[in-house]
């Protein structure tokens, strides 16, 4: 194929790819026009019809029988339905984030955002040492950096851009209008959360999502590959790790639940053990989204 066509191509790719981001955000735009509650109820419903007749509808069903095999197929069905819910729910959340997270940190369960585990938020913002925090796609989890912020926790977040550059330039716009200090995946954002631990910042790391060339290690009983990166660097720093999530509530509202410090296994020389940690980290993670599972993101290949 000649130079001349691929750009031709790479244009109209372009193109649509504008044009789809344009359209999401200006919907998200008159959105606002309308009750959020009301928007919710529309998007989870169009989701939840949309979704199953998506080809990715059959790789959530593929991950969902490889994690759930005794599981029949209807309530595999069930829970994939429910998941875009979930994530038609999610995109609305991206135009209405700075009505939603309405936390009052002195009187932490009036709003739609309650926390559990707000003393390790204080106590990591307030001990003047580095730490990692990690978390999954459960719940809205883009309102983990936002609760950070709130607690005026210096956090460095790791995210994963969407493909479509124009919807990422939109969503990252949006982001850092709730939550600075984000750090895009890709080449050099490992050495930009090492430079923020050795500042003594904090990061906040996204541990779910399948990484080629990582480590194999158990997720629901199968080796999946999984980013060391968390490990590595809990290793190189000697920094406490805490795990946290975002739990859909009923009503529109949401729960965020910081965990203890977690204990990361050792080789017999002392040093955190990669392998080892990556494993506990993964079955924490298991742990999350067998409690509900149906807030999970089954659409994208975690194993295979």
């Amino acid at each position: 194929m000649s130079l001349f066509k691929i750009r031709i191509l790479q244009s109209i790719s372009n193109a649509g790819d504008w044009l789809v981001a344009e359209a999401l955000f200006l919907s998200l735009k008159l959105l606002r026009l309308v009750p959020m509650d009301t928007a919710m109820r529309w998007f989870e419903g169009g989701a939840r019809w949309l979704g199953p007749k998506l080809g990715r509808h059959q790789i959530a069903l593929a991950n969902l029988e490889i994690a759930f095999p005794d599981m029949s197929p209807e309530e595999r069905e069930r829970i994939a339905r429910d998941s875009w819910g979930q994530i038609g729910r999610g995109i609305v959340e991206y135009g209405y984030l700075d009505r939603i997270f309405d936390l009052d940190e002195n009187n932490l369960g009036a709003g739609r955002v309650e926390v559990q585990g707000v003393e390790h938020f204080i106590k990591l913002r307030d001990d003047g040492l580095p730490a990692i925090i990690f978390t999954g796609h459960t719940g809205n989890f883009e309102l983990l950096p936002m609760a950070a912020a709130k607690f005026d926790l210096d956090l460095q977040s790791l995210f994963r851009a969407p493909n479509n550059k124009y919807a990422a330039q939109k969503i990252a716009a949006a982001r850092k209008q709730v939550a600075p200090n984000l750090v895009p995946s890709g080449q050099g954002a490992s050495f930009q959360l090492m430079s923020a631990l050795e500042r003594g910042v904090h990061v906040g790391v996204l541990v779910d999502q399948k990484f080629r060339r990582g480590i194999p290690v158990p997720f629901f009983g199968r080796d999946a590959p999984t980013n060391p990166l968390l490990a590595k660097l809990a290793r190189r720093y000697g920094c406490p790790v805490h795990g946290a999530r975002s739990i859909r509530l009923p009503d529109g509202r949401f729960r965020l639940e910081v965990t203890d410090e977690i204990e990361l296994p050792r080789n017999e020389a002392g040093d955190i053990d990669i392998r080892g940690a990556t494993e506990k980290i993964t079955r924490i993670v298991e742990d999350w989204v067998r409690e509900y599972p149906e807030q999970w993101l089954w659409i994208h290949r975690r194993w295979g």
